[in-house]
């Protein structure tokens, strides 16, 4: 399901990270890894050969520290715009997973501060994963998926199977949050696999031969997903995200959904472990 990956490299954050404990699954052990370094623009040619410089470091550092074999990694120093680049460089190479660092802003903030990877949360149609600067990552064992009936819902869970599909102490969290029940209230166990669309999610899991276990819990659904997240100790947070992209004005943000409710907004911003948002992608 990945077979190629793009890391917008930034030079810090913890997304090396992230990816690095990825290439320790089994089943991304031979993804074709593209690494890309945006140098903005700049005022004099001195300034922009600095950059370039600078840019070409951060890839080769990023190499080494990662470990990997510079013969299997393509790696790209592009000038541009960061925001717009990233996208481009995504539907160029047709990566199956953006990775790029995030600083946690809320809608507004990002708005206001120009954030890259909102702008590309936004504008791409690609499944992404995002890590927050300040948060713990950590090798992947336990994958919590928000479970729907959406077909960006259902990529999410076909993917969480695909990674953890060889790995014996790996445990796939399937999870549902109900605004209707009481607040804090939970269901599992056989409860669980009475709902249709959970019961469906666990029959996938047996098949696949994945360690699973459901949830049902009541309250608001981005702050509750958030509490069992962090609650179950996750290392990695997946839900359905459906392509955001305007549909008049492409190349422009969707300022109303930017300041409207989301629950991937919120995730995004409130969760305590990294958050893959993921889209079922029309190629």
């Amino acid at each position: 399901m990945i077979n190629k990956i793009l890391l917008a490299d930034s030079g810090t954050g913890h997304s090396e990270e992230m990816l690095q404990y990825l290439l320790d699954l089994p089943s991304l052990k031979n993804a074709a890894i593209t690494i890309l370094h945006v140098v903005p623009s700049q005022v004099t040619s001195e300034a922009m050969t600095e950059k370039w410089q600078e840019g070409g470091r951060v890839i080769a550092d990023a190499i080494q520290r990662m470990h990997l074999d510079p013969t299997q990694v393509s790696t790209m120093l592009r000038q541009g715009d960061p925001k717009t680049t990233v996208c481009e460089v995504a539907d160029e190479i047709e990566t199956d997973l953006i990775i790029m660092g995030s600083r946690g802003m809320k809608r507004l903030e990002s708005i206001l501060e120009d954030s890259v990877s909102q702008y590309v949360f936004q504008l791409s149609s690609r499944p992404m994963l995002l890590v927050k600067d300040d948060i713990y990552v950590t090798r992947l064992k336990r994958i919590m998926v928000a479970v729907d009936q959406s077909k960006d819902a259902q990529y999410c869970l076909d993917l969480a199977l695909f990674l953890l599909k060889d790995i014996p102490s790996g445990e796939l969290q399937l999870v549902q949050v109900d605004p209707a029940m009481e607040e804090d209230e939970v269901l599992s166990g056989e409860e669980v696999e009475q709902i249709p669309v959970l019961a469906e999610a666990i029959d996938k899991a047996k098949k696949q031969r994945v360690n699973y276990k459901g949830i049902v819990k009541g309250g608001k659904p981005g702050p509750t997903l958030c509490q069992m997240a962090e609650e179950n100790k996750v290392d990695l947070l997946m839900l359905g995200s459906p392509d955001r992209r305007p549909t008049v004005a492409k190349s422009l943000p969707d300022l109303d959904r930017l300041l409207g409710a989301s629950l991937s907004d919120y995730v995004r911003v409130h969760a305590t472990c990294p958050v893959l948002l993921g889209r079922q992608v029309d190629e």
